[in-house]
C-alpha cells in the first residue's frame, strides 16, 4: 500500500470516526431470525385456552367447504393454478399445525373503555390464560398485548394494564417467549422515550432482567410521518428507542380517517397509505427494526360469496404488501388465516425457483445473463429464510436447488455489510428457524 494511501487513511480514519460510530450505532443491519407474516388481534376478554387452535380450525373448516378444489383457490385467492394443489396442502397443514404465529391480546379499540375495575379485571384473567398456556406448551412463537395509548386521556390506564397484566404474568412463570408490547397512536419521539421508561419501570417492579421488556409502536397518525418542523417523526422514534423498539406496524383505519379520507375509500392500498409506508420503509431501513402492514375491514364471514369476495380482496392486499417488501400484517378474523396463509404461500412458491437458481448462480459464479450485486444475494437469501420460516417452502426444496442449508442462507444474508453489527439485541425465539 502506498504512503499516500497509509497517511491519508489514517487521517480520513480521524475525520470520519464519529461518523462511522453514528452508521454502525443507528443501522446495525436486518434484524436476525424469524419475523411473524402476520399479528392476529384479539380482544383480551374474548381470549381462552387454545384460541390459536380455535381460528385455525374454524379457518380449515371455511376453507374447505367454501373452496374444496384446487381450481377454486386458485381463481379467489389469485395463485397460478399451476401452484393452487400445492398451496391448498400446504396451507391446510400450516393450520393444523401453526394457525397463528403471532398474538396480540388487545386492551385498546378491539377492547375499548369499560372503566377501571373490568379493565383491571380483563388484565387479571387474560394474564392467567396466557401464563396457563405458556406452561402447556401452547404459545404461538410470538404474543403479547396492546395497551392504550400514552396520550393523557389514556397514559394511567395504560401503565395499570401494563402493570396488572405482567405481574400477573409473571407471578406464575417466565414470560413467554417471544413477547412483545404493542403501544397505538403515537406521535413523538417523547411517546417512545417515555415507553423505554416505563419498561424500565415494570421490570424494575416485576424481577425482570433488565432490557428484557420489547415493544412496538403503531404508526398511526399523520404527525408520526410529517411533523411540525417538516421531519419525519418516524425516524426519531426508531432511533429514540433503542434496543427494545423492534417494530412499527402501520395503521390503517386510524391514519386514513386523521386524513380526512371517506370511510368507504379507507383501505391499505390507498395512496395516503403507501405514502405512509414508504417514509416508514426508508426510516427503517437498516435500523434493525421492523415493518407490518396494517388490515383489512372486509371480513370473511356471511355466505359463500361473501366469504370469497372478502378472501378475494384480502388475498390482493397481502400479496401487494409482500410486493413491496412489507412482510407482516394485522389479521381481525379466523378466516382471514385462509387468505393470509393462502396469498404468502403462493407468493414464495411462486418465486421459489427463480430465487434458487439466482442464488446459485451467484454462489456458484455461473456464467448467465444476470450479474447479481451482494445486496442482491442478500435479498435473495432472505427472501428463501422467510419461505422456510413460515413453512411456505422446505428446507429441503431450497437446498436441492441451491446446495444451501439454512445457515448458510442466513450466512449470506451479512453479504456486504462491512462494517454494519449484525448482532443486536433479538427477543429469546428470534434466531430460531421454522
Amino acid at each position: 500500500m502506498s504512503s499516500l494511501a497509509q497517511a491519508a487513511g489514517a487521517e480520513l480514519d480521524l475525520l470520519l470516526a464519529d461518523a462511522d460510530r453514528a452508521l454502525a450505532r443507528g443501522y446495525p443491519g436486518d434484524r436476525p431470525g424469524r419475523q411473524p407474516v402476520h399479528t392476529v388481534y384479539v380482544p383480551a376478554d374474548r381470549y381462552g385456552p387454545d384460541l390459536p387452535g380455535q381460528w385455525g380450525r374454524q379457518a380449515l373448516q371455511a376453507l374447505r367447504q367454501t373452496l374444496p378444489q384446487a381450481a377454486d383457490i386458485s381463481g379467489v385467492m389469485g395463485i397460478p393454478l399451476t401452484l393452487a394443489g400445492d398451496v391448498q396442502v400446504r396451507v391446510a397443514a400450516k393450520l393444523a399445525r401453526e394457525p397463528v404465529e403471532d398474538l396480540r391480546l388487545d386492551f385498546e379499540d378491539g377492547y375499548g373503555d369499560r372503566g377501571d375495575a373490568a379493565e383491571d379485571a380483563d388484565a387479571r384473567a387474560a394474564a392467567a390464560t396466557l401464563a396457563a398456556e405458556t406452561a402447556a406448551g401452547r404459545t404461538p412463537a410470538f404474543c403479547g398485548l396492546r395497551c392504550k395509548s400514552l396520550e393523557p386521556s389514556t397514559r394511567r390506564r395504560a401503565v395499570a394494564t401494563l402493570d396488572i397484566f405482567i405481574g400477573k404474568l409473571v407471578a406464575r412463570g417466565p414470560l413467554p417467549a417471544g413477547f412483545v408490547l404493542t403501544l397505538p397512536k403515537v406521535t413523538s419521539a417523547d411517546q417512545v422515550r417515555a415507553m423505554s421508561l416505563l419498561c424500565d419501570r415494570l421490570e424494575a417492579a416485576h424481577g425482570l432482567a433488565a432490557g428484557g421488556l420489547r415493544y412496538e409502536i403503531q404508526a398511526e397518525s399523520p404527525q408520526l410521518i410529517l411533523g411540525a418542523d417538516g421531519a419525519a417523526t418516524i425516524a426519531r422514534c426508531l432511533h429514540e428507542g433503542g434496543p427494545r423498539l423492534t417494530g412499527v406496524h402501520y395503521g390503517t383505519y386510524d391514519y386514513s380517517a386523521a386524513l380526512g379520507i371517506a370511510a368507504q375509500y379507507q383501505s391499505m392500498d390507498h395512496p395516503a397509505a403507501d405514502h405512509a409506508r414508504a417514509v416508514l420503509q426508508v426510516a427503517a431501513a437498516g435500523t434493525g427494526v421492523r415493518l407490518s402492514d396494517g388490515s383489512s375491514n372486509v371480513l370473511p364471514v356471511g355466505s359463500p360469496d361473501e366469504l370469497r369476495a372478502a378472501w378475494r380482496t384480502h388475498a390482493r392486499l397481502v400479496r401487494r404488501s409482500l410486493e413491496r417488501g412489507f412482510y407482516q400484517g394485522w389479521d381481525l378474523h379466523p378466516a382471514q388465516l385462509a387468505s393470509r396463509y393462502a396469498a404468502t404461500y403462493g407468493f414464495f412458491l411462486a418465486g421459489l425457483a427463480v430465487a434458487c437458481d439466482r442464488l446459485a448462480a451467484y454462489v456458484s459464479r455461473a456464467a448467465g445473463g444476470t450479474l447479481e450485486e451482494p445486496a442482491t444475494a442478500r435479498a435473495l437469501a432472505g427472501y428463501l429464510l422467510r419461505g422456510l420460516d413460515c413453512g411456505a417452502v422446505g428446507a429441503d426444496e431450497v437446498e436441492a436447488r441451491t446446495g444451501l442449508d439454512p445457515a448458510a442462507l442466513t450466512a449470506l444474508t451479512a453479504l456486504g455489510r462491512a462494517g454494519l453489527s449484525q448482532s443486536g439485541p433479538t427477543n429469546s425465539r428470534d434466531g430460531a428457524r421454522a
